[in-house]
């Protein structure tokens, strides 16, 4: 089996022009150490971030690339993990929910992350050059604006390709980060016309490195390493004794979060992986296909680094819930319908850092909670990959489409979508359905996008495949420690 991430050095000269663009741009790239404990980052390097805006287009924010970040917009510094834990009063459930936050990334999102995992590497190994490539980023949304982001920072070109249909505050900020911007047709369960579009590029002859999240496997790791871990220093927060760690729940998306799950697996190996789509294009469960409104969780199709045998459950999640949700959580009759009921005025207060695709993890965590009877001493956890600042533009089209916000529909969704989210439209998988969600892939990568017969049948029958993509951290490090050393800008 081939290195699924490839790590040689695969030529010095593009490495050198690499090395003389850090150079020039006083570029200073973090390792993934510095990115799980933030307490390795140089002294040097936290005193400058003190004058930095969160979302600056500063190559000193390359250190920010952390679920470490002081819940600041400007000059904050590190400490532990952002996270809620949801009560039973919001849940309607007795486990404990815990939501990891990714508003605190730069960007707001957790996809800087992911884009760091597929574009550092290649960078520090020459097979990169940003003086004379263009990195593009296929995307429904945040690993777009995550990749043209890094880029920036990076000091390379970059092209970002998301659907029409997705939110207008993704395009604005994108005029001011991405070199181009290119919109497909469709929402965000058009991901094949995204890919249609590499493939136009491809031909193009165009210089470009095309850095698809949905085969990527730099977005796999970056999450079981980074993430994983991230998970695990919170349940030391919030896990009592006695307490038991349950199950992972995550959108499918591009398949990258949810390889944590396969981090927290390992380390509790009774623990299940939830993966959650909607219901209005259910590809895992049903085969489905359709259009949805969860942004960013492009689907109708299996992304290629999602390790299937991993998977536990299928849940499917109706659009309704979390579009109802984000008024509930944001608008001011919302919250004081929910303090009303009970709900802590200043969780209330932190619910707008869940974005639409993060309520709707919420929303799987309910349906797990509830399907494995779970008690007070079982906890779930789960992410949200941004907050409602990317999705204000929807409360307003909401309001004009629904009217007002009443306190008596408030007390609807609450009831509805929270306190009444059942177990239907659940899977728990066996070692058939597994396959069977395995093999939808071929139709996608083997047929589609250029990928082999032998390389679908090594996921499922090498036992080493997915495994072999962990514990490279120190070998990338070392990549990056060394080309640091190159520049000279570490010493300065």
């Amino acid at each position: 089996m081939t290195n699924l991430i490839d790590l040689t050095i695969h030529d010095e000269a593009k490495l050198e022009r690499a090395i003389e663009r850090a150079r020039e741009q006083n570029i200073i790239i973090p390792t993934f150490k510095q990115m799980i404990n933030p307490d390795l980052i140089p002294d040097s390097i936290k005193e400058k971030l003190e004058n930095v805006g969160l979302w600056d287009l500063n190559p000193l924010n390359l250190f920010r690339i952390t679920w470490h970040n002081e819940a600041k917009e400007s000059g904050g510094k590190f400490g532990g993990v952002n996270y809620l834990v949801l009560p039973k009063e919001l849940t309607g459930v007795d486990a404990k929910i815990v939501i990891l936050l990714g508003k605190w990334f730069p960007t707001g999102a957790h996809k800087v992350g992911a884009a760091f995992g597929c574009l550092v590497p290649r960078l520090v190994t020459g097979q990169f050059d940003p003086t004379t490539q263009k990195a593009v980023w296929p995307s429904t949304g945040n690993y777009c604006r995550g990749g043209a982001y890094d880029s920036n920072l990076l000091a390379c070109e970059s092209i970002a390709i998301l659907p029409e249909g997705m939110s207008q505050e993704r395009f604005d900020w994108l005029a001011s980060v991405a070199g181009e911007t290119i919109k497909t047709p469709g929402s965000e369960s058009n991901v094949k016309e995204i890919f249609d579009k590499c493939w136009e590029l491809r031909e193009s002859g165009e210089d470009l490195v095309i850095f698809n999240q949905f085969d990527e496997f730099g977005n796999y790791l970056w999450h079981y390493e980074v993430t994983g871990r991230a998970m695990m220093e919170v349940l030391g927060e919030v896990m009592a004794e006695g307490d038991r760690f349950r199950a992972t729940v995550s959108n499918t998306g591009s398949g990258g979060t949810i390889a944590c799950g396969d981090y927290m697996k390992e380390q509790f190996p009774n623990s299940k992986v939830v993966a959650s789509e909607a219901l209005q294009c259910p590809t895992l469960m049903n085969n489905g296909f359709g259009a949805h409104r969860i942004e960013g969780i492009g689907d109708k199709h299996v992304p290629w680094i999602h390790n299937v045998m991993n998977t536990d459950v299928v849940t499917a999640i109706d659009d309704n819930g979390p579009m109802g949700l984000i008024r509930l959580f944001n608008e001011k009759v919302g919250q004081e319908y929910l303090v009303s009921q009970g709900v802590d005025a200043d969780l209330v207060a932190d619910l707008p850092l869940l974005g639409i695709s993060s309520v709707a993890n919420v929303l799987a965590a309910i349906k797990t909670a509830k399907y494995y009877e779970m008690d007070a001493n079982d906890v779930i956890i789960t992410v949200a990959t941004d907050s409602m600042e990317m999705y204000e533009s929807r409360l307003v089209e909401l309001t004009e489409e629904e009217g007002e916000f009443t306190s008596l529909d408030a007390s609807g969704v609450f009831q509805r979508y929270l306190l009444g989210e059942s177990t239907d439209n659940m899977q728990e998988l066996t070692y058939v359905d597994r396959k069977r969600v395995h093999n939808l892939k071929y139709f996608t990568w083997v047929e589609q996008q250029g990928k082999t017969y032998e390389e679908i049948q090594a996921q499922w029958y090498d036992h080493d495949y997915w495994k072999s993509i962990h514990g490279h951290v120190d070998e990338i490090d070392a990549l990056i420690d060394a080309f640091n050393e190159r520049t000279g800008l570490l010493k300065e």
